[in-house]
Formats: C-alpha cells, structure tokens, sequence
C-alpha cells in the first residue's frame, strides 16, 4: 500500500471519532442556546401575566397571535414570599392541529398584595429533538465527507509536491544497473531527512560496486592466471599417456585427470568470459545473421548427438539480424543449443523457432525446473559434463544488451526464450 493511502485512512479514522465528539457538543450546545431562548421568552411573558393579575389588568385571550399558553391555579393556605420559577420539557396536545408536539413549560408560584398564592403554568411550543438530531447527524456527514475529500485533495497536493525528492531517488533505484555507478543520483532537495537518504544510498552503491568491481578484477585476474597451469598440466598428462607405460588402472586414472582438467578448462574459460562481459568488453557491435550462427550450432550438434536419436525441428525465417557483438551472438546460441541437446532424453526433440522477434529453444521435458535459480551461476539440474555456466553465461550476455531471457514449462517440454 502506498504511503498516501495509508496516510488518509489514518486521518479518516483519527477524524470520525473526533467529528462524532464535535457532533454530539455541537447538538447539546444547540439544545442549550435554544432551551435558553425559549425560557427567556417564557419568563418574560409570564412576568407580563403576573403583572396584569396584580394589577388588575385583563390578561391576554389564548390564540392572541402567540404560541404561548397559560393557566393560572390558586393555592389556598400557602404563603409565597419570593415568586419562584422552574423550567422543563413536555408534551403538549394541540387542538388545532390535532396532535402532540414538544413544548417548553415555565411554572411559577407567587403572591398577590392579599398573600394568595397562584401558581402560573406558561408553555409554548419548541423543536423536534429527534429531528435536530437527524439534521445534526446529517450534516456531520456531509461536513465529514467534504472534509475528507478536502483532506484527501490537500494531502495528496502536499504530499506529492513535499515527496519530489523521495520519488526522483526511487526512480534513479528503479533504473539503477550494477556497475553502472552512483553518477545522476539526485541530491537537490532542501529535506535533511531526503539529503541523508540520498546520501546512504550514494555510499551504499559506492560499495557495492567497489566490491563488485574487485569481484570482477580477482575472477578476471584467477581465470587469467589458472589458463598457463592448466595448460602446462594438460600437456604433462598427454606426454604421461604418449611416452610412458601404464598399467590399465594408471591409465584409467589419467583418463580421468584428463577428463577433470578438460572441465576445469571449460569453466575457466566461461569464468573469464564472464568476467569480460560484467567489464564491458566486448564494446564490437553489428547486425548479425542469427539464423546462420543457429543453423551452424544445429548441423553441429545435430551430428554430435545423432547415436541418441534426437530430432531437430526447426522454424526459421530466411534471415533475422540482431545488432550484437558477434562472439557473444555466437556464445548465446551456442549454450542454448547445446543445454537443450544436453538435457534430452534419446529419441527426445529439440525444437528451435523465431517469431516476432523472440527465439524459442525448446526440448523434451518431465518435470518444470527451478525458476528462481536456473540462471544462478553453478546451478546445474544434475546433469553430468555440465559446468552450470551456459544458462548464467546466456543471461549475462542477454542482460549487456538488454535482452528479456525467460523459462517456462508447456505441455512437456522445456522452453526457452529470448526476446530481443
């Protein structure tokens, strides 16, 4: 989930309790200032009343044009000395409409020059509670709404515009190549938190691609170094099996000394290859016929595995230039082919088309492989004779020119394709 969408849930939960709060005092708030309203007025037009009983005036008829009602009861045998006034809340049947509503009632007890007692009942007619609330209630929605939608425009007006910095260096990561180099790493941001990110991540590429670089110098370097022993060591071991004699298991012993320097070379060679590729330096590049390097690789190895009966099906276009330094178009269809006649069961079939595009090498399968580790140098399906370098050696190549290498298992068979 992206920070902005987290950010305004947080602020839609934080702020439903606090407008559901801010309601409920605004609605008891409106309750009070109107209660106040309505008693003010009771008490003023009752004291009208007391003034006209004490001095004899007539009172006012019921339906005078106000909404206000009265009744007027006396007390025998009660003294009053200071009038005294409650307030509360009642229902009130309507005669002319028929119906019960709310009112406000003002009851007071006083006393005439003669020390009678009355006690004054005065009422009038007020609000609805249940539909003040409704309407408070409604409008907190409302207001909640338009101010989560006001929130949500402002917050993502600010947030994007605060966050340019933070978007610039996860696009430059996005982008980022190993070996590649720290160089356009955004640094102009006014944020001590963006400039100290910034930074980080400018010594943590520093480093990795330190050491990157001596991975590469100490592998280039080994290889290098390992192809005159190997050398000296392959040519002792011929001159042992050529000028002396050996017993049958002296012999089978350098055979298979021989065998294990010949993979040694194999892998040296496919190391040192590697390494020249991580190094950029095959910098050659033209339009090369993949056609006929493939169909060169096919009668090669076609002739090679011919004693295990394995077919090859082919569906290539006449011509299909790819803009590639040649060696390495070589090397890339080379291991291809040769993994998928390497990995077929006899009387399997190696099927090899181009089609839009995209090169598909496919062969004979049981069971899909390992996804997340086939490209991974050294990892071999158990096959032996095999160095676990050509798959590796084919994404390395494939990566230096941005090619997509990809792997799926279809109806039995393993393919693998290039898209260029």
């Amino acid at each position: 989930m992206k920070l902005i969408y987290r950010i305004t849930i947080r602020l839609a939960i934080v702020l439903l309790p606090i407008m559901f709060i801010w309601g409920t005092i605004f609605y008891f708030s409106m309750v009070g200032e109107i209660n106040d309203e309505t008693d003010d007025s009771l008490e003023a037009y009752a004291e009208l009343l007391v003034r006209r009983i004490l001095s004899g005036n007539e009172l006012p008829m019921p339906g005078d044009g106000s909404n206000n009602s009265y009744s007027i009861e006396p007390l025998p045998g009660v003294a009053v000395y200071d009038a005294s006034i409650s307030f509360r809340d009642k229902r009130i049947y309507i005669h002319e409409k028929k119906e019960t509503e709310p009112a406000r009632e003002l009851t007071m007890i006083f006393s005439d020059k003669e020390h009678n007692a009355y006690r004054l009942v005065v009422s009038t007619p007020t609000f609805e509670r249940e539909d003040l609330l409704e309407a408070v209630f409604m409008h907190i929605v409302i207001l909640y709404l338009l101010l989560m939608l006001t929130i949500i425009l402002a917050t993502a007006l600010i947030f994007h515009y605060s966050l340019r910095p933070l978007y610039a260096l996860l696009r430059w990561l996005d982008n980022y190549t190993p070996g590649g180099g720290a160089d356009g790493l955004p640094v102009e941001n006014n944020i001590v938190e963006f400039k100290k990110l910034t930074e980080a991540a400018r010594s943590t590429i520093e480093r990795a691609e330190n050491y990157m670089e001596r991975q590469k110098q100490f592998i280039g370097n080994a290889s290098h170094e390992l192809q005159t022993p190997l050398a000296v060591l392959g040519t002792r071991i011929e001159w042992l099996i050529d000028n002396t004699t050996l017993t049958e298991e002296q012999f089978a012993e350098l055979s298979k000394i021989r065998q294990s320097l010949h993979r040694m070379n194999r892998l040296n060679r496919t190391l040192l290859l590697l390494s020249k590729i991580d190094n950029n330096q095959f910098p050659e590049r033209k339009d090369i016929d993949l056609v006929e390097i493939i169909e060169g690789e096919l009668e090669i190895y076609t002739d090679i595995y011919a004693d295990n009966g394995i077919l090859c099906n082919k569906k290539l276009p006449s011509c299909f230039l790819v803009n590639m330094n040649e060696s390495l178009a070589t090397t890339m269809v080379t291991n291809l082919v040769k993994n998928a006649f390497l990995h077929s069961q006899e009387g399997g079939t190696v099927a090899v088309t181009i089609e839009k595009d995209c090169l598909v090498v496919s062969n004979d399968g049981t069971e899909p492989l390992d996804r997340t580790r086939l490209f991974d140098r050294f990892y071999t399906s158990g096959k032996s004779g095999s160095t676990g370098l050509g798959l590796a050696l084919v994404k390395s190549i494939a990566d230096s020119y941005n090619f997509v290498v990809e792997y799926s298992f279809r109806n039995g068979r393993h393919c693998f394709a290039v898209r260029f």
